[in-house]
């Protein structure tokens, strides 16, 4: 009897690529498989997960899963989108009592385990379960037939679709539901912006629970036909030695180039510090794999981008220019710079991707910010407004907390009911009118020639306007201090640039003078540990002249602490500052209330020699 799928769109573009053409890498082993195996072994493994849900239907269940990055995560995430049900991606780093409230919360139908998670699923589901998920103990995949016997059947449900968990900065975590229309919708958008083709090699080394590594480097390049190849965990040295791997005197014929690389801003400080490192002919071999003509595309995200980190690898790249975008888990990528170099301003996330809706709403007077209202002459500033986002990219609701999904939902202006709801991001920007750069800075890493690239033709119709520059959370970044707000990313981006300092959070202290006060948590550098007066560590004292003109007085810190290992950070490299400001002053003292905690753009400063 032949497999069947359903005919969704994700398995309408698998069935449509090259069936022999490579979609999955294992980096480390060097094995390959195939879009053609891909599609079987998918409809093999819902199969098989369907007969072990003990008689009921999984359409709409949540299926909790923990396996292990690579080909047998995409097939076992795409087997339970093919089953119309809710995928639930699991960290195994988590500690039990995480896993079970997930389990718990999200009432899973069934724990799905690795052979190499079986243990840690046994230990999950042995104790203080308030459910009884099923306990499905999944063999290892193996590659079924290559031929061409899977069909599609017409979609018998619009229940499936994934969830992910926020971070939970401030109350317990709560399930984002992404139906699979969202997912599409999402995967869509990015391949038109970053044109995805059959021809990407993307190098994966990312968590597979996050928004960033499952939607930007999995879903859409398999949308696209891309080949992913799996590198996790990261390790520098090893990232290094198969970029290079191509570009070595006597190069390994089975190693692509990597033409793509979407990650977070600590892999690349990693990278950047791991450099020197290198044999002479590695260095000669990655400087080459990191070239536009090598690279097509380097993506950071997840966490702000220091502008030192992003000069230094623009330097090492032969001028690959870093693309900074924004999102979140609820509502996927909403903004990017464009394709084009010239589009990739510092401290700039860019426009509103394709489908996607963005408005600003002032922080003080809640009204909407229309185009050419940004500046306030009154009080000779920036108007601060905070993201909405509407549009088909945008999660259905937090599972099962109608209270909560309320609150993050607004409203549209009168006249404008038809278009939907508005989503409140609880994250603020600028946005600022960037001149043209010259000609000479413009070039895409597709084209060399004088005339428009397909890149640069399509960018034209989404990347124009206005670009939005991120100042931060409202909740934490932005600091109300003697009736002038302060981004805590301007101060660190500042603070960054400094010789003396390798990490930095800023934060807002209670003032009983002027309601908040800038303070600042820092690692110094080697240098900064003896840059201060007769040799001793760099001061409060020391911060405030070397920022007195960088930036104006009233956002220079007021107090400097330092640590001596890196701040601590999530898996995504974001600083929770509400326990770093509970670490370092005590628990009388705290920022303001935080929102939802799961950012994917905003976060502060960036690990320069911490794990990721």
């Amino acid at each position: 009897m032949a497999s069947t799928l359903p005919r969704l769109p994700i398995f309408e573009a698998i069935k449509k690529h090259d069936a022999m053409s490579t979609a999955v890498v294992h980096s480390l082993s060097g094995r390959s498989f195939t879009y053609g195996e891909l599609v079987n072994d998918v409809a093999a493994a819902k199969d098989k997960l369907q007969h072990n849900t003990h008689g009921k239907s999984a359409e709409g269940e949540r299926i909790a899963f923990l396996v292990e990055n690579g080909y047998d995560y995409v097939v076992t995430l795409l087997s339970i989108l093919a089953a119309h049900a809710i995928a639930v991606p699991l960290s195994p780093t988590f500690p039990a009592h995480e896993l079970r409230y997930i389990l718990d919360q999200s009432e899973s139908l069934m724990l799905l385990s690795s052979e190499k998670f079986q243990d840690k699923a046994d230990e999950v589901l042995k104790e203080g379960m308030e459910t009884a998920p099923i306990n499905y103990k999944q063999d290892k995949i193996m590659m079924g037939k290559t031929d061409d016997y899977v069909t599609l059947e017409g979609p018998a449900s619009d229940q499936g679709g994934m969830m992910l968990y926020t971070s939970g900065t401030t109350s317990r975590p709560k399930g984002v539901l992404l139906p699979q229309s969202v997912l599409t919708a999402q995967s869509m958008s990015l391949l038109k912006a970053w044109e995805y083709s059959k021809d990407d090699v993307l190098l994966h080394v990312l968590p597979l629970h996050h928004i960033h590594g499952t939607v930007n480097a999995l879903l859409t390049p398999l949308f696209a036909g891309s080949t992913i190849e799996f590198h996790f965990p990261f390790n520098a040295s090893a990232v290094w030695e198969r970029l290079a791997a191509p570009f070595l005197p006597t190069p390994d014929p089975s190693k692509r180039p990597i033409t793509f690389l979407t990650v977070v801003p600590t892999i690349y400080t990693r990278l950047l510090s791991s450099y020197s490192t290198l044999s002479p002919d590695l260095q000669t071999a990655a400087k080459e794999a990191l070239k536009p003509s090598s690279m097509r595309l380097n993506i950071s995200g997840s966490a702000a981008l220091p502008t030192p980190v992003k000069s230094a690898w623009t330097e090492l790249s032969g001028g690959n220019v870093l693309l900074e975008r924004y999102g979140m888990t609820e509502v996927g990528m909403a903004l990017s710079c464009g394709l084009p170099f010239s589009s990739r301003v510092d401290g700039s996330v860019g426009w509103p991707l394709p489908s996607v809706e963005c408005r600003l709403v002032d922080t003080e007077t809640g009204q909407l910010i229309k185009e050419g209202e940004e500046f306030d002459v009154s009080t000779d500033r920036e108007r601060l407004g905070e993201i909405q986002l509407r549009g088909p990219t945008v999660f259905k609701e937090y599972w099962r907390n109608h209270e909560a999904t309320s609150k993050e939902f607004v409203d549209p202006e009168p006249g404008d009911e038809n278009q939907g709801k508005w989503f409140k991001t609880g994250d603020v920007a600028y946005r600022r009118f960037i001149p043209p750069l010259s000609s000479s800075a413009s070039s895409s890493s597709s084209s060399s020639s004088s005339s428009p690239s397909p890149s640069l033709k399509a960018a034209a119709s989404w990347s124009q306007g206005p670009m939005y520059f991120i100042a931060g959370r409202l909740s934490s970044d932005i600091i109300k201090t003697g009736g002038e707000k302060v981004s805590a990313l301007e101060v660190e981006r500042e603070l960054l640039s400094l010789p003396q300092i390798l990490e930095c959070a800023v934060v807002g202290l209670p003032s009983e003078t002027w309601g908040q006060k800038v303070a600042v948590v820092a690692v110094l550098t080697e240098m900064g540990k003896t840059a201060g007066r007769k040799g001793g560590e760099w001061s409060a004292l020391d911060m405030r002249r070397a920022l007195k003109e960088l930036v104006a007085n009233y956002k220079i810190p007021q107090e400097l602490r330092t640590m001596e290992s890196g701040l601590p950070r999530n898996a995504m490299g974001k600083v929770n500052k509400k326990e770093l400001v509970r670490q370092i002053w005590g628990e009388g003292v705290g920022v303001e209330k935080e929102g939802n905690g799961s950012v994917d753009g905003a976060a502060c400063g960036v690990l320069m020699n911490g794990s990721v």
